[in-house]
């Protein structure tokens, strides 16, 4: 029997793309397959912003553990509309870190701004954790941005002082805190600092630190704050303040009943002025000639709000 060549070579062909097919199918469950058995990344201890809630135009805080399957290869941040949800106009955001690419596991402890374009409202955040080998895990939160005008509470520092017994006196007197220039002190100054804080109320706690710049610390709310970093100044809180008022770490007389003085610190001292108990000026934090921070760091634990401020400044312990 006389077999047709062209038949022979349409079937042959046919027969290539039906087993190439089949390869591919079958490379392709397997790569699926290879995939799926892979282990993924994974996160815990999420915080957004302040329980969830994010001021436009402002510092909002974003933290997670974050262990690979593998390798971290990016991390990313998605602010997207709520189906549903009404807003003044079209808004969303994308911020991502490959910093920790190649880490097996990490804290993922940023600050962002929320851009002052975003309208108020309710927003999905999804925060996305891509690894290495492939696989990547997303997981999805409410948060909430609200307009600075609609705050309940507003804090902002609106006097800071800082002196000594030399007489030496520093002093920022407006919203803006114009950051001092020339400031120095040197070992045995008595160093004293009251700051005062407006627009609170309910709970909060003000932090006045020292930090040296070679720390690379600078806490932004104070859960933030690493004592092992920083030379406590003072702190002082306020309790249960059912009017909006101001907050200072120096009461007088005519104030209240009961008239506060901002402690002294000796610059060389061996311990901080901390509470309930003071701090060792360990070597970790000693006092050294060299450049440092000086700080004030407010959170109102009533309604999740923080703020801060730092200059610079020059100690000679010589």
């Amino acid at each position: 029997m006389k077999i047709n060549k062209s038949y022979t070579n349409i079937l042959r062909t046919t027969l290539a793309i039906v087993f190439s097919g089949i390869l591919l199918t079958s490379c392709s469950h397997d790569d699926e397959d290879n995939l799926s058995q892979l282990p993924t990344p994974t996160i815990s201890e999420v915080e957004i912003g302040a329980s969830n809630q994010g001021v436009i135009g402002r510092d909002f805080h974003f933290n997670a553990e974050v262990v690979a399957g593998s390798t971290i290869e990016m991390v990313k941040i998605n602010i997207k509309p709520i189906e549903n949800e009404m807003y003044t106009h079209d808004w969303s955001f994308e911020i991502f870190w490959d910093k920790f690419k190649g880490l097996k596991n990490s804290t993922v402890h940023e600050h962002f701004d929320i851009p002052e374009d975003a309208p108020e409202g309710k927003f999905e955040l999804a925060i996305t954790v891509t690894d290495e080998n492939g696989t990547s895990l997303v997981e999805v939160y409410d948060v909430s941005l609200i307009d600075p005008a609609n705050l309940p509470v507003d804090p902002y520092i609106y006097l800071w002082d800082f002196y000594t017994n030399g007489g030496a006196s520093y002093m920022s007197i407006n919203e803006t805190l114009e950051n001092p220039e020339g400031v120095a002190y040197s070992s045995g100054d008595v160093f004293q600092s009251s700051a005062t804080i407006k627009d609170v109320k309910g709970d909060g706690k003000m932090y006045l630190i020292f930090i040296k710049k070679s720390a690379n610390h600078l806490p932004k709310i104070v859960d933030d704050i690493d004592f092992s970093k920083v030379i406590v100044y003072d702190v002082f809180e306020h309790k249960n303040w059912e009017d909006v008022g101001s907050f200072s770490n120096r009461i007088f007389a005519w104030e209240a009943e009961e008239e506060r003085v901002s402690p002294e610190l000796t610059i060389g001292a061996s311990v901080d002025n901390n509470k309930p108990g003071p701090n060792p000026i360990n070597e970790e934090k000693s006092w050294q000639t060299t450049e440092y921070y000086f700080g004030v760091v407010y959170t109102n634990t009533t309604y999740d709000i923080s703020v801060y401020h730092y200059f610079e400044l020059d100690i000679s312990m010589e």
